[in-house]
């Protein structure tokens, strides 16, 4: 209540008066853009930049693997015996899967800034099923300082509390609703579409001839359709350029180009896929272009996109997961918690997924076994074992370490002068040598 009372404080508005919940004082209204063009959250998918942003992001990490944890003592396990781990990592709902409910509440989250899925709970209490809700019939609604929504289905609109909604929302001012990103970037989006509309009717309704036949005479109706006959039947089509062309009666052929003030269009188009990149959060390579990517940068390019792109929604979302999915009570004395597997991305790197096994293995945080079990390969004997390095030391073992080989090195010394005495020939008197030599 005390989040509540400070919003009062700050907007100076009630958090019982409507106008301090109003939905239209944060989500931009309208579909008309000053490009012309009608850009909704449903026609922007039409753009190939912006479908290529909301499938990566949604691709990307609905198939990263998602565990419900169980802290037990120092050890974590898997909390499988719960219906939820099973609802968000297999099977969301008896008609969807784990992964299609999560891919389809990134896409609701980066279309229309707010995600939303009704929660199904069994006689006993535990989550069962988790079903999406469109955001464009959701409205949330603060009444009495308790959180509600209202849902629109077959023109009645039904009321359903915070418990029994999913929301997860992206950035906004108020920290409950999220922004549209469509609805923000109109003006850029609206560009992108009224270019691409500009080039289809530009070459769909032929307004830019290859070339120009003029006559100097005047041609009659039956004449101008015989030419214009000829000229297409004996030279028309890609299979029969390059042909000798017979003109008579003093005509003239001029090819034409595309004037440079109209090829600045396809430029346009080409700015417009960073434009895109930089209202999704993306490296521009991420949308197929390459035109500032090299082998040298795009590494660290890609390293940038898990990071600073892919990082803050899995956070958002795991955080969201524990506070409405999770009874307090479980968190606190369970150590129940959602988290993501990142290691899903190198999947299809066979050469940094082997570079990761290895420096893990290296310093004994990983058995051979666990990384066969990781690759999906059946365990070894012996497997379970965890092998270090010799050449390292505890820290903490340090100052033993040193005594024991200054140990080792004062026992060598002895040992290396009592080798010494024994070889060292003995001192005989002149007698017993001559002797000797005899």
């Amino acid at each position: 209540m005390a989040f509540f009372q400070k919003l009062k404080r700050i907007f100076n508005l009630s958090v019982t008066d409507e106008k301090s919940w109003n939905p239209s004082l944060w989500n931009l209204r309208g579909s008309q853009s000053l490009s012309g063009e009608n850009v909704t959250e449903e026609t922007a998918l039409t753009y190939s930049a912006v479908f290529n942003a909301v499938a990566l992001y949604s691709g990307t990490i609905s198939t990263l693997p998602l565990h419900l944890f169980k802290k037990n003592g120092k050890n974590k396990i898997l909390a499988d015996e719960m219906p939820l781990f099973w609802v968000l990592y297999l099977k969301a709902n008896p008609y969807m899967t784990s992964l299609a409910l999560r891919e389809t509440m990134m896409a609701h989250v980066l279309l229309w800034g707010n995600a939303y899925a009704e929660i199904v709970k069994d006689s006993m209490g535990q989550i069962v099923e988790l079903w999406p809700i469109a955001p464009n019939r959701v409205r949330p609604q603060m009444e009495d300082g308790k959180l509600s929504y209202k849902i629109k289905i077959d023109n009645k609109e039904i009321a359903l509390p915070r418990e029994k909604v999913l929301h997860i929302p992206g950035l906004g001012f108020d920290g409950l609703i999220g922004y549209s990103v469509v609805a923000m970037a109109r003006k850029s989006l609206g560009l992108g579409m009224a270019l691409e509309t500009f080039g289809s009717l530009y070459f769909g309704n032929g307004t830019h001839p290859g070339a120009v036949v003029t006559h100097p005479g005047q041609l009659s109706a039956q004449a101008h359709d015989n030419l214009k006959k000829s000229l297409a039947d004996t030279y028309g089509g890609l299979g029969k350029s390059h042909k000798l062309m017979l003109l008579e009666e003093g005509m003239k052929i001029e090819k034409t180009a595309i004037p440079p003030e109209d090829s600045q269009f396809l430029e346009s188009r080409q700015f417009q896929i960073p434009e895109v990149a930089r209202w999704f959060n993306l490296p521009p390579h991420k949308l197929k272009d390459l035109t500032k990517s090299s082998f040298n940068n795009i590494e660290s390019e890609q390293i940038s996109f898990v990071t600073d792109s892919v990082l803050p929604w899995l956070v958002r979302f795991e955080q969201n997961y524990n506070i409405q999915l999770l009874y307090t009570n479980q968190r606190k004395a369970e150590n129940l918690y959602f988290k993501h597997n990142v290691e899903g991305l190198l999947r299809g790197n066979a050469e940094s997924r082997g570079n990761f096994y290895k420096a893990l293995f290296n310093v004994g945080a990983i058995s051979i076994n666990e990384i066969r079990s990781k690759e999906d390969m059946d365990p070894i004997e012996g497997g379970d074992e965890y092998f270090v390095p010799l050449n390292m030391v505890p820290l903490s073992k340090l100052d033993d370490y040193m005594a024991l080989q200054e140990q080792k090195s004062t026992k060598s010394t002895e040992v290396k002068e009592d080798d010494e005495n024994e070889k060292k020939p003995v001192q005989a008197s002149g007698l017993l040598r001559i002797q000797d030599r005899k």
